[in-house]
């Protein structure tokens, strides 16, 4: 399992671990992960997916995962999010 958000395509950064006497040593920064169940209305359904802390505030600020991944970029989702979003947009053609 990745350590890669599915919806922002967050994941791990470097830096350093920086001592009182100024050593430096390599660490990696890891993104808060979590496992969450997002209900999408169309699809009338749970999603499971493995989103970090602040993706979770914007799906929250966007209004829900619909209206979230209709505004992502398809090069920052998952195949599993990119999926859904398939899902999503044919489902709302269907009943437009």
């Amino acid at each position: 399992m990745s350590r890669r958000c599915e919806l922002t395509g967050k994941g791990p950064m470097t830096g350093n671990n920086v001592s009182h006497a100024n050593n430096k040593t390599k660490r990696r920064f890891l993104p808060n992960l979590n496992d969450v169940t997002l209900q999408s209305e169309v699809l009338k359904r749970g999603i499971k997916l493995r989103i970090s802390a602040a993706a979770l505030r914007t799906v929250d600020h966007r209004g829900g995962l619909d209206a979230f991944l209709a505004k992502a970029k398809d090069t920052e989702l998952s195949a599993n999010a990119l999926k859904v979003k398939k899902e999503i947009a044919k489902a709302q053609a269907v009943e437009a």
